[in-house]
């Protein structure tokens, strides 16, 4: 980042991707929040299933521009700066005291980026497979059932390639679009 584009933001400033990035996170939010992820793949309509919705979605968004320039990764950082001040709002509406909010957001942070590898290497066909970093992750509070397991790693691997026809252009400007989740 220039020095010209730092003083602009300390001084009051907003990158130009702040908006996109945050209409992006909003895509993200509602796609995490569709009623089949929980009712079709038996997701725990929970906090923390909410989470590993919004914490997946993310990882897929963020998946689709990494690595793709400075407009990229500028705007990644927007998002995940969006992302975290969103999810500390959430924790101190919910009661979080104070002094608890800056250690479960660092405890969050670190989830999301350790599910982030791990996601990353499960769709790029590593192990573990996608369906084991699901059940793991997105239903952890539950004993998964496998043919929910198995629709929720259809529908991420859907999404991925839904993702990746969009241009990275209408990305970057705020536009995501994801596929309907239908259910298991």
């Amino acid at each position: 980042m220039t020095i010209l584009k730092r003083l602009w933001r300390r001084f009051g400033g907003e990158s130009p991707y702040a908006a996109p990035a945050r209409e992006a996170y909003l895509a993200v939010v509602e796609q995490a929040r569709q009623p089949a992820l929980y009712a079709s793949f038996g997701v725990p309509d929970t906090v923390d299933g909410r989470f590993e919705m919004i914490a997946l979605h993310a990882i897929l968004l963020v998946r689709r521009i990494k690595g793709r320039g400075e407009a990229s990764d500028q705007f990644g950082r927007e998002f995940m700066s969006y992302m975290f001040a969103d999810m500390d709002r959430n924790l101190r509406e919910m009661g979080t005291g104070d002094m608890r909010v800056g250690k479960k957001i660092k405890e969050m942070a670190e989830a999301f980026y350790g599910r982030a590898r791990v996601y990353q290497a499960a769709i790029d066909g590593g192990t573990p497979t996608l369906e084991e970093v699901l059940a793991r992750n997105a239903f952890v509070e539950v004993d998964p059932d496998h043919g929910g397991v198995q629709g929720l790693a259809e529908n991420v691997r859907r999404q991925v390639a839904t993702l990746e026809t969009q241009d990275l252009s209408e990305i970057l400007a705020g536009t995501v679009r994801f596929d309907p989740v239908s259910g298991a």
